[in-house]
């Protein structure tokens, strides 16, 4: 073949590879494993832009050369095809969710195909099949029957909760529970309480528990969505990501995940990651852990207001008390204020507002309490009570102490409506949130805040508490495609009752209509046999399966469980994830969270499921935006495959910059791509059998290093831009060694599958028709990496630092086997160090080889 043809030679070898198994995981090896995943993907109807095989194609260069090095790499992919994506491609293509997931999987399989991805196809998932979400269901009913045991800092089997109860109440039970459950009761009590009472106990301990909550209600998707699901308009309001509709805020029947069970560990076990410092910072402040003092103010109505503060050394500056517009005892305070109707107005409008607007609010408003005053427990002053949209009823309390002088949100508040502003810290650093010293503050001034927080908590009877920002998850969707949640519910008595593992799975009934019935309810409730059969009509949400994926990867075969023992211990645990740091605060944290109550209930070996984790910037289309079919400005991958290769799209975005960074694509400079793999082509039909220059030797095993330390820390942009030097150079040779432009296909291999391995049989057939030796075919791609050697990676001449008494004058380069008194003799010379130690008596040369000479003068 004279010319480089891609298409010819890109589908003779994906056809060969399919063929021959070439990427086929060895279940068990002998071999050292290495485990390469991309984040699960959603198999979108739209099919794939240029911008989505970035993430891809650097994690099977990453994979590639693993599996050379002689790992055996474990590089799968699957489709996460249940939730929102796949639903309303099939609502607005008037399609069923399955048959759109079934097309849309083909399109999406088909150009990861031609783009040569060295996947292992064998171990495919899909999250709709109902032999995947079995396992789904599985797990969910192990959270749903545990509880976490703060003593033990794990999560238990209900059961053993149940038998505690029995034997001494829950007086003595350090458990995590709903934050506003204080009931205790005796082991006598608990055994005298009805089925449907120790279920709604229960339910507060529970992993996996009902409940209501105030959440993000999208009425046009006829669904709850996430915080992450959510962004704001050029108003400020919220909408959703997808699809731009309006979402409110609503109270409803929910499922939830206890997450912050987990909050701890979720934060120190990051601390051994290997990810960016910018992944786990963002998952700190969205956990938000706060360390404070819960303190309660007594109110002119005898009814205490708990409150939560990190600031307690500043309780002597309270000025007010503000609670929540949605605050859980607020309806007494109502009935109790001598302006009711001004407050009912306030109230409503509120909460009006609060369904149109994000959490942040652009402005603060607020109405007092006429007629009620809270008692400050330090000093016994009593101050006005205020309902106010800046406090959050799901945060802290839903109440705050108002310290305008050292409360920046206070200040506004209190500067918007004349109220009082008393400063209690004085010696302060940069603001009014740092730490100082307590003045105004009766007995306590004088002490620095850190102190005084420890003692004012104690003289007004606080307790020290520890707060988490992050919420619960919730884990229901008022839609149809999803995952059956396996529980039933009983008619008369309301008690819920678990599947059992042989009813798994609970598959989804076909149904005619499938859309959002728009009135908070899921299409389920709608089936008659499902609602008189009792099951859950809510879905799981879309995090569900893409929570545990990467397990089933290491045994997608297995019927008996969700993956052997055997196989967990030898995959252990993700070495290599990569994918969009837009999911730092959903699909990572949800995953970690699962895999830790995995590990704690002994099912998997591993406390964290990723060891390394690398995001790759998005690729922005030529017009500055980010690629969307909403924009016009789409580059279909297929196109530049078509007319330049997919060898040549993997090299141009592999070069295109930094692969965690942001960079624009340009149809014009793919072309330099291209120009880079026709002239390995032409390399490769003038070859030699005799050895290369001394001095291509050299660059090409700088090059395997470079290339080799490259690829391990996902600098692919220089690996890239090394091995054009390297062809440039070899391209001005006479002589171009056949063995060492094997070495340099192999390092190449990674990046342009296919030119190398139609490079790579051409050699071997050349070398069978010279050779008596007959060798038999073995790809590129299982052939070992190469290896440098370290004698020609060393420069022949090196840079020297000259100083004079420790002070740099100058730098010479010396010879990298000079002797001692050469280079000393050579330092002295120089024109620049002459001036400096002429005529100066020269006590002492120090050399440090390779590195410096120090003239002491």
């Amino acid at each position: 073949m004279k010319n480089y043809d891609h298409i010819k030679i890109e589908k003779k070898w994906q056809k060969y590879w399919d063929a021959n198994k070439t990427y086929n995981t060895e279940a068990i090896s002998k071999k050292k494993k290495y485990y390469v995943l991309d984040m699960f993907p959603y198999p979108s109807g739209a099919g794939l832009h240029v911008g989505h095989p970035r993430g891809y194609i650097g994690s099977d260069v990453y994979a590639r050369m693993k599996r050379m090095q002689g790992y055996n790499v474990l590089h799968p992919m699957g489709y996460d095809a249940f939730g929102l994506p796949a639903e309303q491609y099939a609502i607005e293509h008037k399609i069923h969710p399955r048959k759109a997931v079934d097309i849309n999987v083909k399109t999406f399989e088909r150009q990861l195909s031609v783009i040569g991805l060295s996947y292992d196809w064998s171990r495919k998932v899909n999250t709709t099949d109902p032999a995947y979400y079995k396992w789904t269901q599985w797990i969910f009913l192990k959270i749903y029957n545990s509880w976490y045991d703060r003593k033990s800092d794990k999560a238990r089997p209900i059961t053993e909760l149940i038998k505690l109860f029995g034997k001494s109440g829950n007086k003595n039970i350090d458990a995590v529970c709903d934050l506003n459950y204080t009931q205790t009761f005796s082991y006598k009590e608990w055994n005298t309480f009805t089925e449907v009472e120790k279920q709604g106990i229960l339910m507060k301990y529970r992993l996996a528990y009902e409940g209501y909550a105030l959440v993000n209600w999208c009425p046009k998707l006829g669904t709850v969505l996430a915080n992450d699901e959510i962004v704001e308009d050029k108003d400020g309001k919220a909408i959703s990501e997808r699809g731009g509709y309006p979402v409110e805020k609503l109270s409803m029947r929910q499922w939830f995940m206890r997450i912050t069970a987990y909050a701890d560990r979720l934060l120190t076990d990051s601390e051994g990651l290997n990810w960016s410092t910018h992944i786990k910072e963002i998952q700190k402040n969205w956990i938000g852990k706060s360390e404070g003092s819960e303190i309660e103010f007594k109110t002119s109505i005898n009814r205490n207001i708990k409150v939560f503060t990190t600031r307690v050394d500043t309780l002597f500056g309270v000025t007010y008390v503000v609670i929540s517009p949605e605050y859980e005892n607020i309806s007494e305070f109502l009935v109790r204020s001598k302006n009711m109707a001004d407050v009912s107005v306030y109230i409503r409008e509120a909460k009006e507002r609060s369904k149109k607007d994000n959490l942040d609010q652009k402005e603060k408003t607020g109405i007092e309490l006429k007629g009620i005053t809270a008692t400050n427990p330090a000093n016994g002053e009593e101050v006005p009570v205020w309902v106010a949209d800046y406090v959050l009823a799901g945060y802290g309390t839903g109440a705050v102490m108002a310290v305008p002088a050292h409360d920046e949100r206070d200040y506004e508040f209190a500067k918007k409506y004349n109220l009082p502003i008393k400063e209690v810290i004085i010696e302060q650093v940069n603001s009014r949130h740092d730490d100082g010293i307590l003045h105004d503050s009766g007995k306590f001034d004088g002490l620095d805040s850190k102190e005084a927080r420890t003692k004012i908590t104690k003289e007004v009877d606080g307790k020290f508490i520890t707060k988490y920002k992050m919420r619960d998850a919730i884990f229901a969707r008022q839609r149809y495609w999803g995952e059956p949640i396996p529980l039933k519910r009983d008619k008369k008595t309301g008690i819920i009752t678990t599947l059992k593992d042989k009813e798994l799975p609970l598959k989804l009934p076909n149904v005619t209509s499938y859309e959002p019935t728009g009135t908070g309810e899921s299409p389920l409730a709608g089936v008659n046999a499902w609602v008189k059969a009792g099951y859950e009509t809510n879905t799981m949400p879309g995090w569900a399966g893409s929570s545990w994926y990467f397990l089933r990867y290491m045994d997608p075969k297995n019927e008996k469980e969700f993956a052997s023992k055997k196989a967990l211990k030898y995959w252990d645990n993700v070495d290599m994830y990569v994918g969009g740091q837009e999911h730092a605060t959903g699909h990572l944290l949800y995953s970690r969270f699962w895999h830790k109550f995995l590990y704690d209930m002994g099912f998997v070996p591993t406390k964290e499921p990723f060891k390394t984790l690398k995001n790759q910037g998005l690729i922005i289309a030529s017009d500055g935006r980010k690629m969307s079919k909403r924009w016009g400005n789409v580059i279909n991958p297929d196109d530049t495959v078509k007319t330049y290769g997919a060898d040549t799209l993997r090299v141009y975005e592999m070069f295109m910059g930094p692969f965690d960074q942001a960079v624009s694509w340009n149809t014009d400079s793919i072309i330099g791509s291209r120009r880079f793999l026709d002239k390995i082509w032409r390399l490769s039909l003038r070859l030699n059998k005799k050895s290369s220059s001394k001095d291509i030797e050299n660059i090409l095993h700088k090059t395997i290093k470079k290339i080799t330390l490259d690829i391990e820390s996902m600098n692919f942009n220089t690996a890239i831009s090394s091995m054009m030097i390297l062809v440039n150079e070899m391209e001005k040779d006479k002589i171009v060694s056949e063995k060492d432009f094997k070495m340099f296909l192999q390092i190449l291999a990674p990046f342009a599958p296919h030119i190398t391995e139609e490079i790579w049989e051409q050699l071997i057939r050349i070398d069978n028709y010279e050779s008596k030796n007959k060798k038999q075919f073995t790809s590129i791609h299982l052939s070992i990496w190469p290896k440098w050697n370290e004698k020609k990676v060393i420069d022949d001449m090196v840079k020297i630092v000259v100083q004079v008494n420790g002070k740099v004058r100058t730098e010479i380069m010396i010879s990298n086997d000079a002797n001692e008194e050469d280079v000393k003799d050579l330092s002295m010379k120089d024109k620049d160090i002459i001036p400096w130690i002429k005529d100066k008596e020269i006590k002492r040369v120090i050399y440090v080889k390779g590195r410096i000479v120090n003239i002491v003068i």
